[in-house]
């Protein structure tokens, strides 16, 4: 049962969501992203993140989108600590 100190839904996505554009603009210059989708879940404890990117230029755009994604699963999980 979740505590009076636990984050809600909306601070878990949000932390996540924040997490994987973190990443995304710490290698990425604004200009150079065409797109940017992140899509957060959190339903019942279960967080799903997906991350689309369009972006040009290195590094490589869908290990950014992995690393994001990825970031953003360890930010929830420290969230949730």
């Amino acid at each position: 049962m979740p505590g009076a100190d636990d984050p809600d839904d909306v601070e878990v996505v949000r932390t996540a969501a924040q997490a994987a554009e973190d990443v995304v603009f710490s290698r990425y210059d604004t200009s150079d992203v065409g797109d940017l989708d992140v899509t957060v879940s959190f339903e019942d404890g279960v967080l799903s993140v997906d991350v689309y990117l369009d972006a040009e230029g290195r590094p490589d755009p869908d290990r950014v989108a992995d690393d994001a994604a990825l970031a953003a699963r360890g930010a929830v999980d420290d969230l949730l600590e």
